[in-house]
């Protein structure tokens, strides 16, 4: 086949045998397999280990594929590049931009981009026009996590084992939530909440940035007639907030974290963890394989689509 294209190039272009050779030099590099790009929010602390958990399962699961990763906070990718400089790691934060840029240059020309969001709200939009304005490269978007209701009723099953049983105690699924009441994630952060409320008699939903907000689930869990509150994050990495606004204390202006203000009602809290390779950390969703599983289901589907894009 090789050989015919060779020859009909020759015939029809009238061109020689090295200028066909020239040509052929000039679109080798272009690459046949489309390329993965990870975007997550990301995380200037240790829990930033959970992504190199899913990046594991995710080499098992997709062999052969270049994987990037990219984060869209600016502020984290502008701290860790600083401290990464400073103490001379060989380590840089890509921007989703520069992420799709460079794999453009290495002569990709597909791409599939994997949100490592939870909810499908602006952060996921804000994805979605870099990728649709980015020029040179066809992408296709894979979904976030809970953006059909079937993947929130897998996630439930797959956290649902480190609630407290009802005679125990309260469990409070602690997510980030938005600021902006326009946010068509509230939609789904309401309908989380009424899930909740069906399926459990001892479970509610408490944004750290929004609604169900803090105030009411706490008030909610101090009520409750057992002595332990469990709080269990519900972000894929429980890093910054979890550690402070949930679980910490000498907090800025005097204010109270969310396990002071059910100690000081007298309950025991806690914070589900997980010990990953030799060390206790708070457990996000991404330290669930069932949840990881869910995206990598969202991206091998992403990937069949651009096959035939």
């Amino acid at each position: 086949m090789r050989l015919i294209i060779f020859l009909a190039l020759l015939l029809i272009c009238g061109l020689t045998a090295s200028q066909v050779s020239g040509y052929q030099l000039k679109t080798q590099h272009l690459k046949r397999k489309p390329a993965i790009v990870i975007a997550a929010f990301g995380t200037s602390t240790r829990a930033q280990v959970t992504f190199d958990h899913f990046n594991e399962q995710l080499k098992k699961a997709l062999p052969g594929y270049e994987i990037r990763w990219a984060f869209t906070s600016e502020i984290i990718r502008e701290k860790m590049n600083q401290i990464y400089a400073r103490k001379g790691i060989s380590r840089y934060l890509m921007s989703l931009q520069e992420a799709l840029a460079r794999l453009e240059a290495e002569g990709y020309r597909r791409v599939v981009v994997q949100p490592l969001h939870i909810f499908p709200g602006y952060e996921y939009r804000d994805v979605l026009e870099i990728c649709e304005r980015f020029p040179g490269l066809r992408i296709v978007v894979g979904e976030p996590l809970l953006y059909r209701w079937e993947y929130l009723h897998e996630v439930l099953e797959a956290i649902e084992k480190e609630f407290l049983p009802p005679e125990e105690g309260f469990n409070v699924l602690v997510a980030h939530g938005t600021p902006t009441a326009g946010d068509p994630a509230n939609v789904v952060y309401m309908g989380l909440q009424w899930i909740l409320e069906e399926r459990y008699s001892n479970v509610a939903l408490g944004t750290v940035e929004g609604i169900p907000d803090a105030e009411s689930v706490l008030a909610r869990a101090k009520k409750y007639p057992a002595s332990r509150v469990r709080f269990i994050p519900f972000m894929y990495v429980a890093g910054d907030h979890i550690m402070n606004d949930i679980m910490g204390e000498d907090l800025e202006d005097g204010e109270l974290s969310w396990r002071q203000i059910i100690e000081t009602a007298g309950k025991k809290a806690d914070c589900v963890r997980i010990n990953y390779q030799g060390k206790s950390y708070y457990r996000g969703l991404g330290f669930y394989d069932e949840v990881n599983q869910v995206l990598i289901k969202n991206l091998k589907r992403a990937l069949k689509i651009i096959e035939v894009y």
